[in-house]
């Protein structure tokens, strides 16, 4: 083959793959972070004064397992009701769908927020009850009714961090310690809230023990099929999806470096996953020991449908705070799903006993674990689903 015409056919090959790759990056939303109706909601969450509904834009802005977003609410001029749609759950991940009620905790706090700067005062009536299995057929049931009279407004540096608080999953700084006062003014956030306490831990010693346990509890909980099957619905890989569906885990929300991202948007999935079970590093270990806080929101009962609620509340009320505060937070709740995983299948209570030894506390049952640090990269917004679509 002559010279000029291997490489005229070479341009040709080369312009090919090269306009694909930037076809599919166009498709899969690498040049789009943020954007798109999907994100709408973060953006013109107060773009208008419309009475009660505002506070639900506030509210759907909350944290919520997997981004499943499990909310519902019924408005009137001076109430609003806070339901659970109970088919909107991950699973054999959460089988009494105690981290969905904590979610529901967190729109609740979000909606508050919202009241008081918008000039309602609150009255808060939560529906008790007892957790149990994830119902055969989806259901809308009642947690909340929030009154609402006339009030003073009030916004806090808790409201404004709403529409900037994001699950940061990227490394923290582990060489830059948590201000002293800002841990004063987290240890007071259950301030309100009798069933719930907070236990904050710092020394390595501690970090190091928790780490590991919930390294080990992250590899078991995963290695279950049914954990699988109900969890994979809720990560959104194409950026289609992300637009269509609007919840989820998304590719722009794993923590990666921008570079990273692109090239993870571009790529097939199935190659990810193979990629994925060829590494031999632990990355969750290396995340969250780079993170110099880690904390626990224990209640008197896990499985009381109030004080899910309310320990919801109390961590909505944290990532605000560390937000507010230019820190970030993420969840790492796989010791505590291994409770519930344990409990399900009816084997020994081993992470309950591992818990209590951490907190020196059995009285004290942690519900919620997370950790907290200062950023290395910006975490990006999860997709949201209009206001309209969870009105009833």
């Amino acid at each position: 083959m002559q010279r000029r015409s291997f490489l005229k056919g070479a341009g040709v090959v080369t312009i090919a793959v090269v306009g694909g790759v930037a076809l599919r990056a166009c498709d899969q939303g690498v040049f789009s972070v943020g954007q798109g109706p999907a994100y709408e909601p973060w953006k013109d969450w107060r773009s208008t004064n419309d009475g009660p509904l505002a506070l639900v834009r506030a509210a759907i802005l909350a944290a919520s397992p997997h981004n499943t977003q499990p909310w519902l609410f019924k408005i009137a001029n001076s109430a609003i009701e806070l339901h659970i749609d109970t088919g909107r759950n991950v699973g054999a991940l959460d089988p009494y769908l105690r981290e969905e009620h904590i979610g529901i905790g967190c729109a609740l706090e979000n909606l508050l927020l919202a009241a008081a700067a918008n000039g309602y005062a609150t009255t808060v009536t939560l529906v008790p009850g007892t957790l149990g299995p994830i119902p055969k057929e989806p259901a809308r049931r009642l947690l909340a009714q929030i009154d609402l009279t006339p009030g003073r407004r009030l916004e806090t540096e808790l409201y404004d961090a709403i529409p900037r608080r994001h699950t940061n999953r990227a490394a923290y700084d582990p060489h830059k310690p948590i201000p002293a006062d800002f841990l004063e003014a987290l240890k007071r956030l259950p301030e309100d809230a009798a069933d719930v306490k907070l236990f904050l831990f710092q020394a390595e010693a501690d970090r190091k023990k928790i780490v590991d346990w919930s390294s080990a509890a992250n590899t078991e909980v995963y290695a279950d099929p049914e954990v699988q099957q109900g969890s994979e619905p809720w990560v959104r890989m194409k950026w289609s999806a992300v637009q269509k569906y609007r919840d989820g885990l998304t590719i722009d929300a794993f923590g990666l470096p921008p570079i990273t991202t692109a090239i993870v948007k571009t790529v097939p999935a199935q190659m990810l996953r193979w990629l994925a079970s060829k590494s031999g590093k632990n990355l969750y270990s290396d995340l969250m020991l780079s993170a110099p806080l880690i904390g626990f929101i224990a209640v008197r009962d896990r499985y009381a449908q109030e004080q899910c609620l309310q320990a919801g509340r109390i961590w909505q009320r944290a990532h605000l705070l560390a937000t507010a505060r230019g820190l970030a937070a993420r969840p790492c709740n796989e010791l505590v799903e291994m409770v519930d995983h344990e409990r399900a299948q009816g084997k020994p209570a081993t992470r309950v006993a591992l818990l209590g030894e951490i907190t020196g506390d059995p009285s004290w049952q942690p519900t919620f674990v997370f950790y907290i640090g200062y950023p290395t990269l910006p975490a990006h917004a999860s997709p949201r689903r209009p206001v309209e679509a969870v009105i009833v």
